[in-house]
């Protein structure tokens, strides 16, 4: 698998990979979820100015999957995580984590974070599978207490989120 850092032409490509990725959650009835937009193009724009997305590639340097982060509160946090449904169920997600989990060593962050449906199996039961337990909401940190706002505005039921942490191995 390759994983190499998105390219500025590539942004508009992934907005349309993460409608696609969408799909799943329609199968699974959250219609919802699978129908919102994907995070503008200028979210796309600062996690590439700042260094903060990557993206795994097909044999012809497409892209099939993209990650980006932020950080919070001395962590990197994993705002979103998607891969092209043609392409699912070949590790490439895990792979992505998993170069967030080594880029994350290299800076010195102790701590990967992310929020994720509680119930759904590809998501809070997958996460678990790659090492990631559940913060209790009276751990959550200032940065993360605000995500959830924001992810509640948006209109994410609270109940059915949750976030989870994972330590660093160090390099």
């Amino acid at each position: 698998m390759n994983i190499r850092t998105a390219r500025r032409d590539e942004l508009p490509a992934l907005q349309e990979l993460e409608v696609a990725a969408g799909v799943l959650f329609r199968n699974i009835g959250m219609t919802d979820v699978a129908e919102h937009p994907p995070p503008a193009l200028e979210i796309f724009e600062q996690s590439w100015e700042a260094g903060h997305l990557w993206v795994s590639v097909d044999d012809a340097d497409k892209p099939t999957g993209f990650v980006f982060v932020k950080l919070v509160d001395g962590g990197v946090h994993i705002e979103q995580v998607s891969v092209h449904p043609d392409h699912q169920g070949r590790g490439i997600g895990r792979g992505l984590i998993e170069y967030v989990g080594t880029w994350a060593a290299e800076q010195g962050f102790p701590v990967l974070t992310l929020s994720t449906f509680r119930s759904v199996p590809w998501n809070a039961p997958y996460y678990a599978r790659l090492g990631f337990t559940e913060l209790p909401a009276a751990e959550l940190t200032p940065g993360l207490t605000e995500i959830l706002a924001v992810e509640t505005a948006f209109g994410l039921d609270p109940s059915e989120r949750i976030f989870m942490r994972r330590t660093v191995a160090r390099q």
